[in-house]
């Protein structure tokens, strides 16, 4: 681990926390069996948008109808800039000659968006990172293989091409973009993702500070705080179209993790308002949920809720077309916000949120309280207490840390499973409306295994427990999440982008990271195994295709993944965070192989 609280002092960073959480065992719990009840049947909130994306969402489906399926990407059409007022493209638009299916001629629509479009990406514009130099004093002290240490120093260049600033063009008419008006420089992940995006910005910032990029670190943290102060939350990326949405909270994650390596007290004072807001935001209305134990005991849980009900914008035709046999205009809404929600839990899309697993339409996030969110906001707590506390806040401090020790007993209650090790989502009632608490029932579990079910174990409390990591140790290990190239993310293979066989950067890192952070020998031996096996295959698969990628296959070395409602994607930013934060941990000795 790299860092710690206070840069001059040793491990661990949340010592504050073990002594004071150590004392809450994990219970083992019995409940009774109630009938009770999420407020399903209700609409939920929706967060107008701005006419240009309504607007985009008529040139998406024209275009489609146009240009065919093959090769056809929604979000290009919602990332295009306006050259001319909004109504005079209408108009023009309008004028254009269309068959009974809506389409155009190739050649009308083609030249139509040439005089009356800037092409997409063009309002984000490349920026040279100033704290950028080709190979930092320090850098992954511990990489000894020249082979390796030269793929990383490559690695780190890949910072320079992913840096960005919001245009001029965008400051002075923010009306004909959707894209948002950051204030500072950013990191984009790269490809078609071409805007900041929020939990990928916590593994760009554990790279860039592998990196020693510790402005560039800070000025992605300015712009995520800018859009807590413009809209209440992160937006899920900085688009106008991500406005009915946010993604996993890691905010507070990101200043901490800069602090640690700053020390820079008035950078962590200036964030507290911003992280406080965000908390809010998820600990009240619709993101919060009330579980009752059998003892009467109510824990405080949050999970996913888009503020929409419609198609999202960057891929409205998509999720027409999986509502096209819902005939009831209800049923539809509700099925629109469920896929908004599951994109606002950043696995978009799994399994994992499907009532049925074989049919896309059964999506229910809105009906699950997550394991790792419930983790991401218990990190949150723990995040603002500590930073409170070293800016001198203590009435803050004491109070966020009350808050999360309330969160750890509400975390073991509620999805904590003993007999599997696992931590395992929670699926919340829907027979009536108005319930004032859900009852906790055993059944209510989700069964099924998905990387997420490991995820507390990157949290202190839990990974400070040795006799707990020892038991989710093993139950990793059996799992059957461990391939020969990393952890899959579940058990199930169902063509979607958060299912097996692909393994993603993030789950890695926080398993690893919490694996590698407790005082067990057996876990740290399994987290150092997991990353050399996820460095080889990011290693290999840039070796064949020249780049880092978003996802890779963790059945065979060196192999990208795919599935999902896009063709994959390189770049990439936290591909390339995690492979730096892994080298920058664990290094790799002289005489290790690096290829398959």
């Amino acid at each position: 681990m790299a860092g710690s609280l206070f840069p001059s002092h040793s491990h661990s960073s949340f010592s504050l926390f073990s002594s004071l959480l150590l004392s809450l065992l994990l219970p083992t719990m019995t409940f009774t069996t109630k009938a009770s009840s999420a407020c399903t049947s209700e609409p939920g909130p929706v967060k107008p948008t701005i006419p240009l994306v309504a607007f985009f969402d008529r040139l998406q489906e024209t275009a489609l109808a146009t240009f065919g399926k093959t090769k056809f990407d929604p979000k290009f059409y919602v990332d295009l800039s306006l050259k001319f007022e909004l109504s005079k493209t209408q108009t023009a638009f309008d004028q254009l000659p269309k068959s009974a299916n809506g389409s155009a001629s190739v050649k009308d629509l083609k030249e139509f968006i040439a005089e009356y479009f800037e092409d997409a990406g063009e309002d984000m514009v490349l920026a040279e990172p100033e704290d950028f130099v080709p190979e930092p004093e320090g850098f992954l002290p511990k990489v000894k293989n020249p082979e390796v240490r030269a793929w990383a120093l490559e690695v780190h260049l890949l910072w320079k091409n992913l840096s960005r600033k919001v245009s001029d063009g965008v400051h002075k008419r923010p009306e004909f973009h959707t894209l948002l008006p950051l204030p500072q420089q950013c990191v984009i992940p790269g490809s078609r993702f071409r805007e900041v995006y929020y939990w990928d910005s916590y593994w760009v910032i554990r790279g860039l500070l592998a990196s020693k990029m510790y402005d560039t670190a800070k000025a992605i943290v300015s712009n995520l705080i800018y859009l807590i102060e413009e809209y209440g939350y992160v937006l899920n990326g900085a688009r106008a179209y991500y406005t009915n949405r946010s993604q996993p909270p890691l905010l507070s994650a990101m200043v901490f993790e800069v602090y640690k390596r700053t020390g820079d007290v008035e950078f962590a004072r200036k964030s507290l308002p911003a992280l406080i807001k965000e908390h809010e935001f998820w600990n009240s209305g619709i993101h919060k949920v009330t579980v009752q134990d059998s003892q009467a005991q109510k824990h405080t849980l949050s999970r996913y809720y888009a503020m929409w009900n419609k198609p999202r914008p960057e891929s409205s035709t998509i999720d027409k077309e999986f509502a096209s046999n819902i005939s009831n205009v209800y049923e539809k809404q509700h099925f629109y916000r469920e896929v908004a929600s599951a994109a606002e839990s950043g696995w978009d899309f799994s399994t994992r949120w499907m009532r049925n697993h074989s049919d896309f339409t059964t999506l229910a996030t809105t009906s699950i309280l997550p394991v790792d969110l419930n983790a991401f906001i218990l990190r949150m707590e723990h995040d603002i207490a500590l930073l409170a506390k070293v800016t001198g806040d203590h009435n803050i401090a004491e109070r966020f840390l009350k808050a999360s020790e309330a969160r750890h007993e509400a975390i073991k209650t509620v999805f904590w499973n003993a007999e599997k090790g696992q931590w395992l989502d929670y699926w919340l009632g829907n027979s009536t409306c108005n319930a004032e608490a859900q009852t906790w029932e055993a059944c209510n579990q989700n069964q099924n295994v998905f990387a997420s079910n490991f995820v507390p174990l990157w949290i202190e409390p839990f990974f400070s427990d040795a006799s707990l990591v020892e038991k989710v140790t093993r139950s990793l290990q059996s799992s059957g999440l461990l391939c020969d190239a990393g952890i899959a993310t579940s058990l199930t293979k169902s063509g979607e982008q958060w299912d097996f066989p692909n393994g993603w950067a993030p789950i890695q890192h926080m398993i690893v990271e919490g694996l590698a952070r407790s005082g067990l020998k057996e876990a740290k031996l399994v987290a150092e195994d997991i990353a050399v096996r996820w460095i080889r295959t990011n290693y290999v698969a840039y070796k064949k295709t020249g780049t880092m990628h978003e996802k890779y296959d963790v059945e065979k070395c060196g192999a990208f993944g795919g599935g999902g409602e896009y063709i994959p994607q390189t770049g990439f930013g936290w591909s390339n965070g995690v492979v730096l934060a892994f080298l920058e941990e664990f290094g790799w000795p002289q005489d290790r192989r690096i290829n398959c």
